[in-house]
């Protein structure tokens, strides 16, 4: 991150990092708030722990924040605890917690999970227009494809733990490279294809603690062959059939050209 290599840092510097420079959004807010201390207590605790201010001026910067969140009568609630909001309205209140001290990136981990399709969509709207209002990147973590393509910029398509593809969005929906985001693209439920069986891709992800030789998808994977179970395949650069590269585009497949070109 900005050139540091974040694990090898010292705590009281990691510390410094976060929320200054990285912060995060997690996918409960429940579960991530205090249920014993207000709302405003907890955002206020950003400024008092990193900016100095006093209990009545990081109460007032909270207020700030919940209003910038859109959170409805915001002086009024700043007192509330977190079980007295909605989910929608604790994820907005994560969001200025992430938001407080104004980082350089955002990694946002499900954002929407658990919420209802309106209010999903308020809230990934919120963090799209927060993000460009702050000038920040945003790393969104999510599983939700359609949430993805309104929002990304650049896709990185994951599997056991490993990136296995990397693409800018469109490009990527359109024509991908990996036989697993394939196989992610054809799942998806579509208007146009009514009365056709839904495509699943066969078989389990595998366990973390025992991933397969060579490519992890290699037992799933409809293309795979000898090599696949023993070459671990590395990112390669992906091209058109006569060689021009494709800017962003990776693919960890060995038959990658089979994929895109297929």
């Amino acid at each position: 991150f900005q050139g540091r290599d974040l694990l090898k840092l010292p705590e009281e510097e990691r510390r410094r990092v976060r929320g200054r420079k990285i912060a995060m959004i997690f996918q409960d807010a429940l579960s991530a708030l205090n249920p014993v201390y207000s709302v405003g207590f907890q955002l206020g605790e950003m400024f008092r722990v990193h900016r100095g201010l006093s209990r009545k001026e990081a109460k007032a910067r909270a207020v700030e924040l919940m209003d910038r969140v859109r959170i409805p009568a915001a002086r009024a609630r700043v007192n509330d605890y977190p079980h007295q909001f909605s989910g929608g309205m604790r994820q907005r209140i994560m969001i200025a917690m992430a938001l407080a001290l104004e980082p350089d990136l955002i990694i946002a981990d499900e954002p929407t999970t658990a919420l209802d399709v309106t209010v999903q969509a308020q809230v990934m709207e919120l963090l799209g227009e927060l993000q460009r209002e702050y000038h920040m990147g945003l790393i969104l973590i999510t599983h939700d494809l359609g949430v993805v393509a309104d929002v990304a910029d650049k896709i990185a398509v994951m599997y056991a733990g490993r990136i296995v593809e990397t693409a800018p969005v469109h490009e990527l929906y359109e024509r991908p490279a990996h036989p697993y985001t394939r196989g992610l693209l054809d799942s998806i439920p579509r208007l146009d294809h009514k009365g056709r069986e839904l495509y699943a891709i066969q078989g389990l992800p595998p366990s973390l603690t025992s991933i397969p030789s060579g490519c992890a998808f290699n037992p799933r994977c409809p293309r795979a062959r000898e090599v696949c179970r023993v070459d671990v395949p590395p990112l390669y650069r992906v091209t058109e059939s006569d060689g021009t590269e494709l800017t962003g585009r990776r693919s960890a497949c060995h038959f990658w050209e089979e994929t895109i070109h297929g």
